[in-house]
Order: structure tokens, then C-alpha cells, then sequence
């Protein structure tokens, strides 16, 4: 890994700015109406069961129409595609803060129109996914994403802040700075040079819906990298047992949780920054193995850990490797990949995301009430070992994988609708 000359600064790619601006002003945009929606659900109904609607509003949409998205993207304009999705987010945002500061509003309303958010929210995914590898050139594509990565994180950590303090002026003004955060997304996307011809149109049937799945099989390259990230994200989920972690084990209080949950957003935003402006250039496979096996050996620590400070660095670790596997596994799924099937993988690949950040909890606490949080913790982090070994012995091309760009690998009977 070596720092970058000044001449293949990401700054010398306007697209890439505007695509930079555009997906982080949604980005904290949509931070900040998400703590909005949880604080004003729970202040109507006071039933935790409610807060947990939120989510399943906006999985369901994400698992369903995640195909349907991905062929979308391939078909049509991405920029079209992410605009349109923007105006419908910007839409559900700003009819929440109308009716907010109306006065005029309940729980199914809320639910309503955050359901018609993640609408929007699935068919932009795949589409403003698969703009990236256009904005700059692939060699620095890594150090693209490991940037947008960074506002994503910083997004992630500030935005629920912000959407915090301003709450205490009400709903409706963490609505309004949400949808004006979306409107300059809105603005940064439309002025955006996106050069991309759109393949031939064809009909969505099971055959295309299902090419991205197809495609994967066929790339064991593509299939290795998902699957792990699936199984390390599945197995690794010690932080769905934080509030164990810090009550339970580390006897602090809710600053201590505060702490613990933004560990891993910390190392992997600092991570991310590091990356942006350094490339990845030799021994990506094996880097991208330890990484995921450094990940496994930070959850280890965590899991015996009776310090705060120590369970702290451990977080920071893990969140510090898992971003560096996400930036190598994202560019080498986007640069084994075709223009034309970069929608629909990337839809696949955020069923296995939204899937395994899911059942990872799940998985995390069903173990945590059979043989406690340690346990499970100690479990989930030898199991992502495991997992490690087990694809090094089962992937030997990515075991073996030097760069990020390499000859692609012959697929039997490639075309756009495997």
C-alpha cells in the first residue's frame, strides 16, 4: 500500500464530487429522519414494539424488490433511476414534516410513508451502486469507494446526532433539514456527467430477474467474496449484544453503551479516510483474508474482555478490518463484474447484506439466551475464523489474488440475462 501521486487525486473527477455530495446529503439526510421517526413513534405509542415496525417497513421492501431494482438498473438510466428515488424520499420526508408540524399525524402514517421511503430506498441502492466504476478510473476505484465509504460512516455517526439535538425543537424541523439535505442531493445528481448507454431493453422475466444470481454462480471470484462477507457478517454480530456488554460484563451505564456502539464506526471511519487517499496495489486476496480473520480476533477480544477501554479498542479494531475487507471486497465484486450486470449483482449482494445483518442478530441473541453473551461472542468470533480457513482451502483464485484488476475469469455462457 503506497500513497497516491497528486495526479490521480480524486478531486481532479468532478462526476465523482457531484456522485460524492449527492450520496452523502441523502446520506445524513436519511440519518436524521430515521432518529426523528423512532423518537416521535415511541413519544405516541410508548410500545417498544413499534420502534421494531420500523425496520421490518423498510426490510421487506429491500429484500422484495431487490431483483426487480437490480434489473431496473441495468435497463434503464442510472442517474434517472437515482434522481426519481430521491424525489420519492424527498417527497415521504418533507410530507412528514408537513404533517408533523400540522399536528396531523399518527403511527400508520409514519409507517406509510417511511414504507414508501424504503420503496425508494431499494431501486436507488442498485442503481447508485453500480454508478461508481463510470465516475473514475478503475485503478483508483478502490480509493473512490473507500471515500464515499468515509462520509458514509461519518453520516452514520453525526447524523443521528444532529437529528437528536434538533429533535428538541421538534419533529418537524428534523424533517425539514432532512428533506433541504435531500433537495441538495436532488441538485448535486442532476448536474452530474454520467456517461452510460443502457443495453437493449428487455422484458423482466425469472431468466433476468435472476441473471445477477446466475452470474455469481458462474464467477467464483464474485461468489467467494459475497458469500464471505455473508457468513463473517452472520457469525461476527457481537454488537446486537452490546447492552449485555455494557450493563452485564463492563458494569457501565448508557454513556458507556454510547461509547461502545460508536467504536467501530470511529475505527472504520478513520480506516476509510486512510484508504482514500492510499491504494491497495499488491496481495489484495491474502489482505482481505487477514482483514476478515482480524475482525474474527478483535470479536475474541471483545468477547473476554472485563476492561471498557480494552472492549472499546476492541470495537475500533474490528470496525477499523471490516472496512478495509468492505473497500476490497466492493471494488473486486464491481471490477469482476460487467457494466451491463453491475445492477443486478449488486442487488444480490444487498439481499446478502440486509439478510446477514439481520439474522446475525438474531443468530447473536438466540446464543447469547442458550449459553450467554460471552459465550456466543466467543463463538460467533472462532466461527468467523473458521469461515476464513474454510474459504482460503474453497476460493484458492482469491487466496492467490495479487490486484484488484486482473484478466476476467471465462463464464460459460455470459451474456446480460444469464
Amino acid at each position: 500500500m503506497s500513497s497516491n501521486p497528486a495526479e490521480t487525486s480524486l478531486l481532479r473527477y468532478p462526476a465523482f464530487i457531484q456522485f460524492w455530495f449527492a450520496k452523502n446529503a441523502s446520506s445524513f439526510g436519511f440519518q436524521m429522519m430515521s432518529v426523528a421517526v423512532g423518537w416521535q413513534i415511541y413519544s405516541i405509542t410508548g410500545r417498544a414494539f413499534d420502534l421494531g415496525l420500523i425496520g421490518l417497513v423498510q426490510f421487506i421492501p429491500s429484500v422484495l424488490l431487490a431483483l426487480p431494482a437490480g434489473h431496473v438498473a441495468d435497463q434503464f438510466d442510472r442517474r434517472r433511476i437515482v434522481r426519481a428515488c430521491q424525489v420519492v424520499e424527498w417527497l415521504g420526508i418533507a410530507l412528514l414534516a408537513a404533517f408533523s408540524f400540522s399536528g396531523h399525524i399518527n403511527e400508520a402514517g409514519i409507517l406509510a410513508l417511511v414504507f414508501v421511503v424504503g420503496i425508494a430506498k431499494a431501486f436507488e441502492f442498485p442503481a447508485m451502486q453500480s454508478m461508481l466504476p463510470a465516475l473514475v478510473p478503475l485503478s483508483i476505484l478502490p480509493r473512490a469507494t473507500a471515500s464515499s465509504a468515509a462520509a458514509g460512516q461519518a453520516a452514520m455517526i453525526a447524523g443521528p446526532a444532529l437529528g437528536g439535538l434538533l429533535y428538541v425543537a421538534g419533529p418537524a424541523v428534523v424533517y425539514g433539514v432532512s428533506a433541504l439535505l435531500y433537495l441538495g442531493a436532488l441538485v448535486f445528481m442532476s448536474r452530474l456527467r454520467y456517461d452510460h448507454a443502457p443495453p437493449r431493453r428487455e422484458p423482466a422475466t425469472l431468466k433476468t430477474l435472476f441473471a445477477g444470481v446466475h452470474f455469481i454462480r458462474r464467477r467464483p471470484a464474485v461468489l467467494g467474496v459475497i458469500s464471505l462477507d455473508l457468513f463473517a457478517v452472520l457469525l461476527g454480530g457481537a454488537t446486537a449484544l452490546l447492552p449485555i456488554f455494557a450493563k452485564d460484563i463492563l458494569h457501565t451505564g448508557p454513556w458507556g453503551l454510547g461509547l461502545l456502539r460508536a467504536a467501530p464506526a470511529v475505527g472504520a471511519l478513520l480506516c476509510s479516510i486512510w484508504l482514500s487517499s492510499h491504494s491497495l496495489k499488491r496481495r489484495v486476496g491474502p489482505i482481505m483474508f487477514a482483514s476478515v480473520a482480524g475482525f474474527g480476533v478483535a470479536t475474541l477480544v471483545f468477547a473476554v474482555s472485563t476492561s471498557l477501554w480494552l472492549s472499546m479498542g476492541a470495537l475500533f479494531a474490528l470496525g477499523a478490518f471490516d472496512m478495509v475487507s468492505m473497500v476490497i471486497r466492493g471494488a473486486l465484486v464491481q471490477l469482476d463484474t460487467p457494466d451491463d450486470m453491475r445492477g443486478r449483482v449488486s442487488a444480490v449482494n444487498a439481499i446478502f447484506i440486509n439478510t446477514s445483518n439481520q439474522l446475525g442478530e438474531f443468530e447473536s441473541g438466540l446464543l447469547a439466551a442458550a449459553l450467554g453473551a460471552v459465550n456466543a461472542t466467543l463463538i460467533g468470533g472462532l466461527g468467523t475464523l473458521a469461515v476464513v480457513g474454510l474459504w482460503m482451502w474453497w476460493f484458492p483464485s482469491l487466496r492467490r489474488r495479487q490486484g484488484l484488476v486482473e484478466d476476467p475469469e471465462p463464464v460459460e455462457g455470459a451474456s446480460s440475462t444469464i
